[in-house]
């Protein structure tokens, strides 16, 4: 079995980080910013800004990495591509962000509805964050 090439997985899973920072400031701002605010209102809490964004980010980044290192380790197996980079993308989102997402709603902190969003928004996001990712990543 052949290591994994760690130079693609930090150029794939940079690009991935950036694709996925991307789409977030898009859902987070445009989409849902306003959603959000009134949400974070609701519970007494300022909206988000400076340190939890820089924070936000750099998970970003790491989420992106962590991706494309999946979508290495499991290309042995499931074969090179973009059905092998979908699934990657999937389990990456059900360990991230649904969970995370079911806990949020369970404290019912943010409405379903924007939970609902939220999930099939970073469904899409991390399945195209992967496949470009993957589509960069390339054995030694």
């Amino acid at each position: 079995m052949a290591r994994i090439n760690t130079r693609g997985v930090v150029v794939g899973g940079l690009v991935a980080g950036l694709i996925i920072n991307v789409s977030e400031y898009i859902l987070n701002e445009p989409v849902l910013g306003a959603r959000m605010v009134a949400a974070l209102a609701a519970h007494n809490l300022p909206p988000v800004g400076g340190k939890a964004i820089a924070v936000f980010v750099i998970l970003g980044f790491v989420l992106g990495l962590v991706l494309v290192w999946l979508y290495a380790a499991i290309r042995p197996r499931f074969g090179a591509g973009p059905k092998t980079a979908a699934i990657a993308g999937a389990v990456v989102w059900f360990l991230d962000y649904f969970c995370g997402s079911v806990v949020l709603g369970a404290l019912g902190l943010f409405p379903t509805q924007l939970i609902v969003i939220a999930l099939v928004w970073g469904l899409i996001e991390l399945i195209v964050a992967a496949l470009v990712g993957g589509r960069l990543y390339s054995e030694a």
